[in-house]
């Protein structure tokens, strides 16, 4: 590579506005010869193609086209590509890992706000917030029939990387949680560091008032919270997924919530969005929400600042934080 090598960044025009503000970009022009517009449309096309045909640094993001073996072969010198979002999964393809170009995604970036988001709604659900106080046009509910947030049992899946800041944001929130963890690739001692208790999925959902998902999507997690286990969950209880919406059944946790039976905050939906009309969009004890959990307006910024700052360690010869290979991809969201 050379002594300054050139680097372009590919992703919707709104997201790299976002991602990628004057600043950032500067930045990373300092560390490079920066092709200085996004490429914002398909990648195979003259004027793309032409920009790739010098890259040695790729910033994607949200809106890049995937890297298929057709668009790397209009990118020879290509040595990194830097992701400024977090899953990969329809970015990459054999065509990159063969050609052995490092990849690193900004995750752990995003990770952050999705943890606080998900605090929030489990601090929300535990005090029962929904529904509104539309829901009491005779006045209040009575001090005897509130419910406060301490000492819930909260039953988290996954230890990803956001299920590992929302169960430490728990665990020191001095509210005296039980925490459940199910994650069959989490061995004992490592859940108690995170002050969880491993537990297999129907005793989590068994024992738990607040079910909170996090696990990626994968053949052997889709639907995972199905009929069977939406009905261990207690009555009054409530499901959080800030993960994907495919991990739960909507039908079946449709009819637990029609009935009245569990509340439920979703970020994520199968189908996204759900249709016109869905009765989960009506329900006073549901919230959805359109897929905001993520680094959002001035938040994904800092998917941007990983981003350029993985350009400088690459640069620097030093390892990515963020690097994600192959045989990562499998068990990633």
């Amino acid at each position: 590579m050379p002594d300054r090598p050139t680097a372009a960044m590919a992703m919707g025009a709104d997201e790299a506005e976002a991602v990628l503000p004057p600043e950032l970009r500067a930045r990373l022009a300092r560390l490079t010869e920066l092709h200085p517009e996004p490429l914002t449309g398909p990648l195979d096309g003259p004027a793309a193609r032409t920009v790739l045909a010098r890259t040695d640094l790729l910033v994607t993001g949200w809106g890049c086209p995937a890297l298929t073996a057709d668009v790397l072969a209009h990118a020879p010198r290509l040595q990194a590509v830097l992701h400024a979002a977090g899953s990969v999964k329809d970015l990459v393809g054999d065509a990159l890992w063969d050609r052995g170009i490092v990849v690193s995604s900004a995750a752990d970036a995003n990770a952050g706000p999705v943890a606080d988001f998900t605090l929030a709604a489990v601090v929300l659900a535990a005090k029962k917030a929904l529904p509104t106080a539309a829901a009491y046009p005779a006045g209040w509910p009575a001090f005897r029939d509130r419910q406060g947030a301490d000492a819930r049992t909260i039953g988290v899946i996954g230890a990803s990387r956001v299920g590992r800041l929302v169960l430490a944001r728990l665990r020191d929130s001095g509210r005296g949680h039980r925490l459940l963890l199910h994650d069959p690739y989490v061995r004992e001692d490592d859940a108690a560091r995170l002050g969880a208790e491993p537990v297999g999925l129907d005793e989590l959902c068994r024992a738990s008032s607040i079910v909170t998902v996090h696990a990626p999507e994968l053949p052997e997690t889709v639907r995972m919270l199905d009929a069977r286990r939406l009905a261990l969950i207690p009555d009054g209880g409530t499901v959080v997924n800030t993960a994907r919406g495919a991990l739960v059944d909507t039908d079946a946790l449709t009819r637990e919530c029609v009935a009245g039976r569990l509340d439920a905050f979703l970020d994520v939906t199968d189908p996204e969005p759900l249709p016109a009309g869905h009765p989960l969009l009506a329900l006073p004890h549901v919230l959805v929400t359109p897929h905001i959990a993520g680094a959002q307006g001035s938040e994904a910024r800092r998917l941007g600042a990983y981003a350029v700052e993985e350009a400088a360690r690459h640069l620097r010869g030093e390892p990515l934080l963020g690097r994600v290979t192959a045989a990562d991809l499998p068990r990633l969201a």
